[in-house]
C-alpha cells in the first residue's frame, strides 16, 4: 500500500532539486486534508519534517480512534453542520497563511472528501452538499490569491445514495476547473507559480494552471 500524496510529494522535491541544483532548499508542501477521517498516515510520514506540513479537518469520534499528530489538527464533533464547519475552516486557513507567510509553499495536496456529508454511511458529519461546494471553493480561491500550485485528489465518500456522493466529486471538479479558468485569466506577469521549485508538478499545465491535472 502506497501514500499516494507523500511519494508524489518527495517526488516533486527530488525533481525540483535536480532542476536547481541539489545545494537549493527543497519546496515546501501543504497537504490540506479534509477527509472526515484523519490523515494519519501522512501526519506519520512527514513528522517531523519542516519542508511539509500537514493539516486535517476531520471528526473527532471517527475512525482511526488513535489519531497521529498533524502539524494542524481540527478535530469536528459528531454533528457538525455547514456553519460550523466552515468556521472551524477559516481559523485553520489563517493558522496555514501564517506559515506560508513564514516559509512559504511551493505546491499544495487537497483531499476533498465527500464523507463529511450529512448522508454518507461512515462521516457523522452533517454537511450540506452545498456546504461541501462552499468549501471547495473556499480552498481554491485561498490558494490561487497566494499563487500556490495545487493538486486535488478525490477522498473518502460513504453514501447512502451513491448518486449523490458522485454529484459532490463532481461538484468539486467543476470547482478546480473554475479556479484552473481563474488562473489562466490572470493578467500578463502577476501570477507565477509561488515557488520556482514547483515547475516539476506542473509539467501538463497549459499557460500556467494552478491545479495539476
Amino acid at each position: 500500500m502506497f501514500n499516494d500524496v507523500a511519494v508524489a510529494a518527495r517526488l516533486i522535491q527530488a525533481e525540483a532539486g535536480r532542476a536547481t541544483g541539489m545545494d537549493a532548499p527543497s519546496p515546501r508542501i501543504a497537504v490540506i486534508d479534509l477527509d472526515v477521517h484523519q490523515g494519519d498516515g501522512t501526519a506519520s510520514i512527514f513528522a517531523g519534517d519542516a519542508s511539509v506540513f500537514t493539516l486535517s479537518l476531520h471528526g473527532a469520534k471517527n475512525f482511526p480512534f488513535r489519531k497521529a499528530v498533524s502539524d494542524l489538527d481540527v478535530a469536528l464533533p459528531d454533528g457538525c453542520g455547514d456553519a460550523d464547519y466552515m468556521a472551524a475552516l477559516a481559523k485553520a486557513l489563517e493558522a496555514l497563511w501564517r506559515e506560508h507567510e513564514a516559509n512559504p509553499f511551493g505546491m499544495a495536496f487537497y483531499l476533498a472528501g465527500a464523507d463529511p456529508h450529512e448522508g454518507d454511511r461512515l462521516g457523522r458529519l452533517k454537511l450540506s452538499a452545498a456546504g461541501l461546494l462552499e468549501r471547495d471553493r473556499k480552498v481554491f480561491a485561498a490558494l490561487f490569491e497566494r499563487r500556490i500550485p495545487v493538486a486535488l485528489s478525490m477522498a473518502g465518500g460513504y453514501g447512502r445514495d451513491l448518486d449523490v456522493t458522485v454529484a459532490i466529486h463532481a461538484a468539486t471538479i467543476g470547482a478546480a476547473i473554475d479556479s484552473w479558468r481563474q488562473w489562466n485569466r490572470r493578467p500578463p506577469g502577476r501570477a507565477k507559480c509561488a515557488d520556482a521549485h514547483s515547475r516539476g508538478s506542473e509539467r501538463s499545465e497549459r499557460g500556467g494552471d494552478n491545479v495539476a491535472r
